[in-house]
């Protein structure tokens, strides 16, 4: 089962004037022709039909916005573009484990996860993490809400849920493997949603 968010069929006609310019002009200059041909030069210079479609399309509407448009929705759902990815590293180790590094290549482990680095999302990537954010905002608090909002987050990868271990803890299961960008979005603890003091883990494959 997945879930598609179709964008709203908003529409702005470009030939549709917003007010009337000539209604402004006395009577005694009705029939002046350069006065009616600066009228109609500052119109055309000045019409505002195209930054409100400009501004429409590109901010306002979530699902065409681009750039800072959806730099402006992160804001007001409060999630960042910006996300940590664990850099894995070659840590020393011995034949038992499968991706250890002999000396001389690897590190010893410091007890620590690796290295970070920030990574600026796409706008694709960021829109369906605005998405999902806006829904974890107006979580009701069910388990089937919460699947939606797995589906809405990774449309179309696999399947994804979310269970109760009715032991003060919940699960997310993944049965398709995570990108790293994609871990550092579960991992951020703003997208999917957790109830106060409710231990939470991830199962991938």
């Amino acid at each position: 089962m997945t879930i598609t968010v179709a964008p709203p069929n908003y529409a702005i006609d470009n030939d549709d004037p917003q007010f009337d310019l000539f209604a402004t002009l006395i009577s005694q200059y009705g029939n002046s022709p350069i006065i009616k041909g600066l009228i109609d030069l500052y119109a055309q210079w000045l019409n505002p039909n195209a930054l409100f479609n400009s501004f429409f399309d590109k901010i306002w509407n979530v699902y065409t916005a681009l750039g800072y448009g959806l730099d402006v929705w992160g804001r007001i759902v409060v999630i960042d573009r910006n996300v940590s990815i664990v850099t894995p590293q070659p840590y020393f180790g011995f034949d038992e484990a499968t991706d250890a590094e002999p000396f001389n290549q690897g590190i010893f482990f410091n007890g620590g996860a690796g290295s970070t680095t920030n990574f600026r999302l796409t706008d694709e990537a960021f829109l369906q993490l605005i998405l999902a954010k806006a829904l974890t905002n107006i979580w009701d608090g069910s388990m089937p809400s919460l699947n939606k909002i797995l589906l809405t987050l990774f449309p179309g990868r696999g399947d994804c849920y979310v269970t109760n271990g009715l032991n003060m803890t919940m699960t997310y299961t993944f049965t398709f493997a995570l990108t790293p960008v994609e871990t550092a979005i579960v991992n951020t603890g703003n997208a999917l949603p957790a109830p106060t003091g409710v231990g939470v883990s991830i199962v991938t494959p």
